[in-house]
């Protein structure tokens, strides 16, 4: 597995350190999720962009 090396406000990274904890889980494991979150909820947009706009050239070659 490779490392990552990133920079953050030491408050935010306390607030991760809280989470984790009260989920009984690494640092590393809850940024995973955060990021794999995130990157689903990004295709999700992304799809839901691509509908929208074939429903418009749709609408538009009728």
């Amino acid at each position: 597995m490779a490392r990552v090396l990133i920079s953050m406000p030491e408050e935010f990274l306390n607030k991760i350190d809280q989470v984790a904890d009260g989920e009984n889980r690494s640092r590393s494991e809850l940024i995973r999720e955060a990021l794999r979150t995130y990157i689903y909820k990004q295709r999700v947009r992304e799809s839901a962009s691509a509908v929208k706009n074939a429903n418009i050239l749709e609408e538009m070659l009728e």
